[in-house]
């Protein structure tokens, strides 16, 4: 992966370090937060809510803001308010579900005027709670209609679904990375594609670095959101603070397939300095991605061509003795 990008949460930075608060009641705009990220060293973009951040602010206004800033916007990611908490392109009532069309479509528009190069749709409400209470074959088929009909008023514009397998449903109907490209394959656009976001694979038991390659090799990857959990919750914690081994592989991969978009942190500081927090997943990748280097990609391929588990857990013996001899050295 050459010259790496970097993006994270906006909402993250409502978390306020001490230099930011001055104990006033003043309401943060959306251009505040885009201020306060333009702070962490090494970011490169800025990633909005549609239509959450831009209820108070302009396009226009935001555009300028980057722009000032020497940021780019990566994207538009919906967030479908409490209107929709029945369902997004599933609710019964065909109004709502059209107003879920029509703010989708919004966002795409939106997302090509910034200049960001992918709109993402997570559908937190399109699922079901109790046995009975959906007829899952419609509920199926209103779904992948819905974004079929976004993408092709829309061809040349990227649009990613991001599954999550529950919250706030305790289902949801793209929940893995199986019924996702299924659905993908169902809505038949070329325009459509998948965003892996680590810690919603966890809560579904997956391996990401399996669901990576199974994405890349339907050619469906259209971004990643690292983060990390206890795999129960969707945590948002700092990358490879729990996962280690599992995110080292979820990098190589990445690496072994040339992905050069976007790295966004979806991450969740509630008590830490987000500046800071940013700062650390930014040093956090970029140690991995070199430690891959340093390990090389042809070496880990034969690890991995052999499918020998000791052999594999070298890879975590190598690093942990490098450590122990640079400690030494210290010392």
């Amino acid at each position: 992966m050459n010259n790496l990008k970097f993006s994270t949460r906006l909402n993250s930075f409502f978390t306020e370090p001490d230099k930011f608060w001055d104990g006033s009641k003043e309401k943060v705009t959306t251009l505040d937060l885009i201020e306060r990220m333009s702070h962490v060293e090494g970011l490169t973009h800025v990633e909005l809510n549609y239509p959450q951040h831009f209820t108070e602010v302009t396009v226009d206004e935001v555009k300028q803001k980057v722009k000032d800033l020497n940021l780019k916007v990566s994207g538009i990611a919906l967030r479908y308010d409490q209107t929709f908490y029945r369902g997004e392109f599933t609710n019964s009532q065909n109004e709502i579900r059209q107003k879920a069309i029509q703010l989708t479509e919004e966002a795409v528009e939106i997302c090509d005027e910034l200049g960001g190069t992918v709109t993402t749709i997570w559908m937190a409400n399109d699922g079901f709670d109790y046995s009975f209470q959906l007829n899952y074959q419609e509920a199926w088929e209103m779904q992948v209609e819905a974004i079929r009909e976004v993408a092709q008023k829309n061809p040349n514009s990227n649009i990613s679904i991001e599954y999550k397998p529950y919250q706030p449903r305790a289902f949801t109907l793209f929940s893995d990375i199986g019924t996702t490209l299924l659905g993908i394959e169902d809505i038949n656009c070329d325009n459509v594609g998948i965003t892996l976001d680590l810690c919603h694979m966890l809560m579904k038991k997956e391996n990401p670095a399996l669901s990576l390659a199974l994405a890349q090799s339907r050619n469906k990857l259209m971004g990643i959101h690292v983060n990390d959990g206890y795999q129960d919750n969707d945590d948002g914690m700092m990358l490879s603070s729990v996962h280690f081994i599992q995110t080292l592989e979820f990098i190589y991969y990445l690496k072994k397939y040339d992905y050069n978009g976007l790295i966004y942190f979806d991450t969740f500081p509630i008590r830490e300095d987000p500046i800071k927090e940013c700062e650390m997943n930014i040093k956090v990748f970029k140690l991995m991605n070199e430690l891959i280097d340093q390990l090389g990609l042809d070496h880990i391929d034969n690890i991995v061509k052999n499918k020998d588990s000791l052999e594999s857990q070298n890879i975590l013996l190598s690093i942990l003795n490098t450590v122990t001899k640079e400690k030494a050295k210290i010392s």
